[in-house]
């Protein structure tokens, strides 16, 4: 092989990748714009954004505040003369208003975090 053949070659493969990256650039462009404009048509099906009247509101009495409350669980009533309890017969939460309503409070010398309990070790 010449060296004057080998010089083609390698020209002729870089025109070739040249070409192929700019065909390459011109697809993906081409399909970035078909992707834009079928965004469009799609919007532009869709139903209108509600306008600011149409937005919701606060209630008249102010916003509505979290209640805390001490829960317990609630026992399952026991069907009576019937193997099983139907859906509608039980209750709609598993837990009840709890009499006590004071938090229990962690105490110093009892189970702490991570269920040591103790005091530390070095």
């Amino acid at each position: 092989m010449s060296t004057t053949t080998f010089v083609l070659a390698a020209t002729s493969s870089e025109v070739l990748n040249v070409i192929a990256a700019f065909v390459g650039g011109l697809f993906i462009a081409g399909a970035l714009v078909w992707a834009v404009q079928f965004g469009m048509r799609v919007r532009d099906r869709e139903l209108p954004r509600p306008k600011a009247d149409e937005q919701p509101h606060l209630p008249e009495t102010g916003a509505v505040h979290e209640i805390r409350e001490i829960r317990e669980p609630d026992e399952v009533p026991h069907a009576t003369g019937r193997e099983r309890l139907l859906p509608h017969e039980l209750h709609h939460a598993g837990s009840k208003r709890s009499e006590d309503q004071h938090r229990k409070r962690w105490l110093p010398g009892k189970s702490g975090s991570f269920g040591g309990g103790g005091i530390g070790h070095a």
